[in-house]
């Protein structure tokens, strides 16, 4: 559980650190948006390493479903913009990949 924490974590920074970068190029916004952005990014990469994993590309290709389904709730909470039906539906089958790569028994070698 831990793990998802991280992800969890991880996927906001990301998103946080991005949306910086979009404000700043698409919506106008100072360059200062860069500062915390950078940071929030700099925070994104140091939690997704510390997920309890033997393979880097396998955290990374979990990490995909939590992405996924935290991206939603940034729409609807910081955009405003309520996800649909097939938002929710591709959400879902996100989060179902992503427990199989998680938590599937996988061989060491």
């Amino acid at each position: 559980m831990k793990s998802i924490l991280f992800y969890v974590l991880a996927a906001a920074g990301e998103i946080g650190g991005c949306y910086a970068f979009w404000s700043w190029l698409r919506l106008g916004k100072s360059a200062w948006w860069l500062v915390p952005g950078t940071a929030a990014l700099v925070t994104f990469a140091l939690l997704l390493s510390q997920i309890e994993t033997d393979a880097a590309g396998r955290a990374y290709a979990a990490y995909g479903g939590i992405y996924i389904a935290t991206s939603l709730l940034w729409l609807w909470g910081v955009e405003g913009i309520r996800p649909d039906r097939w938002d929710l539906v591709g959400a879902v089958l996100c989060l179902a990949g992503m427990a199989v790569i998680l938590f599937a028994p996988h061989r060491t070698a």
